[in-house]
């Protein structure tokens, strides 16, 4: 028979635990010494200790969920109570509630935290609907597509609500934003309607234009040619893809009529030399404006050479086409710059272009994301295949960023 402070071995080879409730069985023992026996439920029960002192470290310095640690306490706590080691149990029972103690009070302090941020991203939900109702009337259509994209990526860093509320304020968002795309819509649809009427409006004058182009009339039909002029300056620019060829043959018809009227006022040549003189040093005043540097000033300046070489009169008929072709190069790049600023600044094609960008981003972003998840976790097949899509998808995010760079952001 053998025994220590905690347990002893009877002649049967029976192992006992010593216990506030009395002796109880641990096991029974006949491969060797009594010491033996105590020895090795002696290691069982230090197996236990040391088991214990690792969940405690674990709840005091990682994040262990409540859930989690109250399993494995449960789980030691079970081979505590089934007496199968030799050792001070109750120091054991005492630990494990001392760690029932810490992990409710942990529990309430996250309960208490997670109430706290569910309360703070209320608010900065709520705040961002605010913002995207005013924004949902605003005509600075640009700026303000920009800001509810950005809000909308805000909202998407913000935790959960409860459902009922999350999707009560995720409708008012949702509909504001609906509310500004349909009114930015509807505006640039008038855009469009209004370049269709100039068009239209443009066409009748190309029409009269090269009726007129054949008549004799030379004083009525060159007074009605310089109203038809100022008709086609008012009615605005058509679609690009109209505007050019319209404009050429509304030019052209004039240029048949003028180069008639000129050749029945050939003694008008040394007057027309003198416009000629006039008109190149229009010309060249206009070509100081390209390149383009203020495009609202080179309209203006533009605008103003233009009155005074529509002053001037003609110039002799073999000059004309190189002079006037200085004069269009400039007007040419004018309208060039103008259109290339009209594309810069299109918030339907940016958004198109945002939109793509950020779709791409997110997959990059998902890709490298599951890489390191299968090379942390060994699966280098598996890693080095979702490489080869990533360098497919980086690739196009690359040629998307590109093209966004040309809208300036």
């Amino acid at each position: 028979m053998s025994s220590d402070p905690w347990g002893r071995v009877d002649e049967t080879g029976t192992v006992y635990v010593r216990t506030a409730d009395g002796e109880q069985v641990v096991g029974s023992w006949q491969a060797g010494t009594p010491d033996e026996a105590l020895a090795y439920f002696e290691r069982k029960y230090e197996g236990l200790v040391v088991e214990i002192g690792l969940l405690e470290r674990r709840v005091k310095t990682t994040d262990l969920s409540a859930k989690d640690a109250q399993v494995a306490i449960d789980h030691i706590r079970q081979q505590v109570d089934a007496h199968h080691v030799v050792g001070d149990l109750e120091s054991l029972r005492g630990r494990l509630d001392k760690l029932v103690e810490t992990v409710d009070a942990r529990r309430e302090e996250r309960k208490a935290q997670r109430a706290k941020q569910s309360d703070e991203a209320r608010h900065a939900k709520e705040a961002l609907v605010v913002e995207a109702e005013e924004l949902a009337q605003s005509e600075q259509w640009r700026a303000a597509g920009e800001r509810l994209r950005a809000l909308v990526d805000t909202w998407k860093g913000l935790p959960r609500l409860d459902r009922k509320s999350d999707d009560e304020l995720w409708h008012r968002f949702s509909h504001a934003r609906s509310a500004f795309s349909k009114r930015r819509k509807a505006h640039f649809a008038s855009l469009d309607a209004q370049r269709e009427e100039a068009r239209k409006t443009k066409e009748k004058l190309v029409a009269e234009a090269e009726s007129l182009s054949g008549s004799a009339d030379w004083g009525p039909t060159a007074a009605r040619y310089r109203e038809l002029m100022a008709d086609w300056k008012a009615a605005g620019r058509a679609q690009r893809e109209h505007e050019d060829d319209l404009w050429n043959r509304f030019r052209g018809a004039q240029d048949v009529f003028f180069a008639a009227r000129s050749s029945v006022f050939a003694e008008r040549d040394a007057e027309q030399s003198e416009n000629l003189k006039l008109k190149e040093e229009l010309a060249e005043e206009a070509e100081k404006l390209v390149p383009v540097q203020d495009l609202k000033a080179a309209r203006a300046a533009f605008r103003s050479i233009n009155e005074r070489w529509e002053a001037i009169g003609h110039v002799p008929r073999d000059a004309r086409p190189k002079v006037e072709g200085r004069m269009h190069a400039v007007e040419r790049a004018l309208q060039e710059s103008e259109e290339a600023e009209w594309r810069r600044t299109n918030p339907e094609a940016r958004a198109r272009a945002e939109g793509l960008t950020g779709q791409l981003q997110a997959a990059v972003d998902k890709l490298r994301g599951q890489i390191e998840t299968a090379r942390s976790a060994g699966n280098t097949a598996k890693a080095d295949k979702l490489q080869r899509e990533l360098d497919g998808r980086q690739a196009l995010l690359d040629q998307a960023l590109k093209g966004l760079h040309e809208f300036g952001g």
